[in-house]
């Protein structure tokens, strides 16, 4: 019999990555009572991976720079699909965000005279992305923990939680369990916010661990009433390992190629000239992506699937002071001296540029008190990411995010709960630990992402993509009869059984979208639908009743009249 506790508090974060800890410091800061969760160590949230930098319109290195000119690149690299309004929150709160992380007592990169130090990204026009070494997203999740410890900001990060908890149709609480020995967590609370990120760990290669990103957020606020926007847009990075299987798609940063690295395929080629002959390997993400893909699917790739990066041509001083994460990734993992050897290398998923359908403006969902925010939520990155954009969002949504819920909070003269919700959580979680089937989750989860990494990769085809649905409902059915079997080492087998739940929904959401969107656009490759298609510059709003287009509204004249031509030229996508 599972013990359980009982908690309430104003506002619960279910995450506790950059995003979430931004949030509850500042419902802190604002004097309303916060608990953070989350259902891996807050020291190594998938945030501590971001290593490129962070985008605010400083004008340090640039003083021609400015919030409308960021606008004007994130709007243009999403292909028209991020919403205006929720690009103009951000750029014009950036500088407020990097401000918040320096009272925070964050180390950024520095230029002599004491300036914060900026450099260009690709797809920016001018110098913006601020840095602290190659492990900015590492320094940002440090700051932020020292200053919620400051706050005594009470965190769980031992709690996974199962289910959003709704009466009326409005949030009161979720429910979840301990990891380690499975104790009930019943948590009451005015509003919930989602920051547990999105959905890239259903890919077979993954830049994502294994227990982070299997679309938790997604299924939460679905099974909650909210909807999902833009499923199928996920950015594939050119360059994950393939092996060890535990690892598949760590990525190799691209600064490797920005240092000089090339990339040949099996026959010895190097093929980008294919495909961007001025650029090279220096081309766009999403353009090199492709390039390695498409050597592999035609016949071009190595015995495992995959494509060279050689740096070993680069002095090894070069190596060390500016690829260290790279050497000692490979050394750790492979035993392999990239000062010696090639790396081999395949597309990895990335980065869900959609996510839950929120505001603009707030990041409030359509469920009364229930907020998204970070790689949960949606509106930003269209069809393509700018990179750096993602640091800056969930700073700046984070703490509008925290104000509202706080003022959602505090507006409340009554809060009505549901026990019929209570006992629904409680026992869906009890009959998972008591399944006895013969079905693995793991397995399941497997197949997951088999169908996942076949069907909806980097270049999809509607054929393809309606065999994967086919394959989606088979593994639907398996899913009756699991078997659970929790161990003296936790509950991790219950862990995996809700990942399967929420990977089966991302799964299908993405599936469908993708066979919606009949054209390609960024991220997006259809084979069948080689153009991009005017008619399809909409967002897909997705649930399980179907998926409805919603406009998007144009683009502020100031905002539009500096969208330009960037070039790339020396440039890369972190």
């Amino acid at each position: 019999m599972r013990t359980e506790k009982q908690i309430s508090t104003s506002v619960l974060v279910i995450g506790t990555g950059g995003s979430g800890l931004r949030a509850a410091i500042e419902l802190a800061e604002l004097g309303t009572d916060v608990l953070a969760v989350g259902k891996r160590p807050k020291n190594d949230a998938h945030t501590s991976l971001a290593a490129g930098g962070i985008n605010a319109a400083l004008g340090t290195m640039d003083e021609e720079d400015s919030w409308q000119q960021h606008a004007a690149d994130t709007i243009k690299e999403s292909y028209y699909l991020a919403d205006p309004r929720t690009v103009q929150v951000v750029a014009q709160g950036a500088t407020r965000g990097i401000e918040d992380l320096e009272r925070y007592g964050m180390n950024f990169a520095r230029e002599h005279d004491g300036r914060i130090s900026q450099r260009f990204f690709g797809a920016h026009k001018f110098r913006r992305t601020a840095f602290a070494g190659d492990y900015t997203g590492l320094e940002i999740q440090r700051t932020l923990i020292k200053r919620a410890e400051q706050l005594q900001i009470p965190i769980l990060d031992s709690v996974y939680v199962t289910e959003l908890l709704v009466a009326d149709g409005v949030i009161f609480g979720a429910y979840g369990f301990d990891v380690n020995d499975g104790t009930g967590y019943l948590i009451q609370a005015d509003a919930v916010i989602l920051a547990a990120g999105g959905h890239n760990r259903i890919w077979r290669r993954s830049s994502s661990r294994r227990d982070e990103n299997t679309g938790d957020s997604f299924r939460l606020a679905v099974e909650a009433g909210a909807r999902l926007r833009d499923a199928e847009l996920v950015q594939f990075h050119p360059s994950g390992i393939i092996e060890p299987e535990s690892v598949a798609g760590t990525l190799i940063s691209e600064a490797a190629r920005g240092e000089g690295g090339i990339l040949t395929n099996a026959l010895g080629e190097r093929f980008m000239k294919r495909y961007d002959s001025e650029r090279m390997e220096l081309s766009t993400r999403d353009r090199v992506a492709l390039a390695a893909y498409t050597e592999i699917s035609e016949g071009r790739g190595t015995d495992k699937g995959g494509v060279w990066l050689d740096v070993s041509h680069l002095p090894r001083e070069t190596i060390m002071s500016r690829l260290p994460r790279v050497y000692q990734t490979m050394l750790e993992e492979q035993m392999l001296d990239i000062t010696r050897e090639k790396i081999e290398i395949a597309p990895t998923a990335h980065y869900s540029m959609g996510g839950v359908w929120v505001d603009p403006l707030t990041h409030a969902s359509e469920v009364p008190g229930l907020y998204a925010i970070g790689e949960a939520s949606s509106g930003l990155h269209g069809a393509n990411r700018l990179g750096g954009n993602s640091l800056i969002e969930l700073l700046v949504f984070g703490r509008i995010v925290g104000q509202e819920a706080s003022d959602y909070s505090r507006s409340l003269s009554v809060h009505h709960r549901s026990h019929e919700a209570i006992n629904k959580a409680r026992s869906t979680v009890d009959s998972l630990v008591n399944a006895d089937g013969e079905e693995n989750v793991r397995s399941l989860q497997r197949a997951i992402r088999d169908v996942m990494t076949e069907h909806a990769g980097v270049v999809r085809n509607e054929e393809s993509l309606n065999r994967g649905l086919e394959k989606l409902a088979e593994i639907e059915e398996r899913m009756q009869n699991i078997g659970i079997h929790p161990d003296i080492a936790g509950y991790q087998d219950l862990c995996h059984a809700f990942d399967l739940k929420s990977s089966v929904l991302a799964a299908r959401a993405t599936l469908e979208s993708a066979v919606e969107r009949k054209e390609t656009r960024g991220c997006h490759n259809r084979s069948d639908y080689p153009m991009t298609d005017p008619r399809l510059q909409v967002n897909l709003v997705w649930s399980p009743e179907g998926i409805v287009r919603e406009a998007i509204p144009a683009v502020p004249e100031e905002i539009e009249k500096l969208i330009t031509e960037v070039s790339q030229i020396g440039k890369l996508v972190e």
